[in-house]
């Protein structure tokens, strides 16, 4: 496929476009800063500047490009992940705003140009639960896709305004558009230090809804996503099958969630982030992988 990519220079972008140029895939990655990653193409692209994302979009990705007499082959797909990744990084309204701008012009010029696939990474956040004030429980465990997004964030706030915005272009285009809920991204060389707090302090990991995702099955997500075709608009929670904490999920909801409704039974390990729905849409899963760092 040809792949545009935004955000490929970050922490969790720069493991996807990797694996997708390691594919076989032509990959363009558009971001502030380049990615330098061998078979990836790089732009500077402020994407918040809708002329420079419809420029990008509409554009070569290598020379070999230039011998095409049609001009620039169309994008197959674009997967957006660019954006401020958190609160307390910018200000509030220039972390909305920066999110905001730049996920609708990336939509805009995607349908305007008539590419069929749009994946953008949304949040675990939008649930309200990680970046509340005080301690915020989920209405419901284990939390799948209809749970509320109710958030108290600004980081937050975006990604809901964002999923919204991915809906109305969806139906007034028909245009494949998969929100990605993604929840805490984690690198396989931060398992060092991660496993001897994850196993021993269960509390630490409460506002990730005690959950979390490798870059190789974030990566894989992405992959099966891409394979699969014709589902409209839709939001897909994106987490690893078990939880990141050593304590059984039994446990876990006598000590953090007793009282909240469960909807049915757990695992012993397994994540409290629902997975359900992209294991029947998109066949996809992710195997544990810290309890086996």
């Amino acid at each position: 496929m040809r792949i545009l990519f935004t955000g490929g220079s970050g922490k969790a972008g720069r493991h996807v476009v990797t694996h997708l140029a390691n594919r076989g895939h032509t990959v363009m990655n558009l971001d502030l800063v380049p990615a330098n990653i061998d078979g990836v193409w790089d732009m500077t692209v402020d994407l918040t500047d809708a002329g420079q994302v419809f420029s990008a979009m509409s554009g070569i990705v290598g020379f070999d490009d230039l011998e095409s007499t049609d001009g620039p082959p169309k994008f197959d797909a674009v997967v957006h992940f660019a954006a401020v990744p958190r609160i307390q990084l910018r200000p509030d309204p220039e972390c909305f705003r920066v999110n905001t701008t730049s996920t609708y012009n990336v939509l805009e010029a995607a349908v305007k140009l008539g590419i069929p696939k749009v994946l953008f990474a949304s949040s675990e956040t939008t649930y309200g639960v990680c970046f509340a004030h005080g301690e915020v429980k989920p209405e419901y465990i284990p939390v799948d896709e209809q749970h509320p997004t109710v958030p108290h964030d600004a980081y937050a706030m975006s990604k809901v305004c964002n999923e919204v915005c991915g809906r109305s272009f969806q139906a007034r285009s028909g245009t494949d558009i998969y929100a990605l809920r993604i929840n805490n991204v984690i690198e396989p060389h931060e398992y060092a230090s991660l496993v001897p707090v994850w196993s021993g302090d269960a509390a630490c990991r409460r506002r990730n809804i005690f959950a979390y995702i490798d870059t190789r099955d974030l990566s894989h997500f992405v992959d099966c996503a891409l394979a699969t075709d014709g589902l409209g608009f839709q939001v897909f929670n994106v987490a690893n099958e078990d939880s990141s904490v050593g304590m059984p999920s039994a446990e876990v909801i006598v000590n953090f969630y007793a009282g909240v409704p469960q909807r049915r039974e757990l695992g012993e390990f397994e994540t409290f982030y629902s997975i359900d729905k992209a294991k029947e849409l998109l066949g996809c899963a992710a195997p544990s992988r810290w309890r086996n760092a």
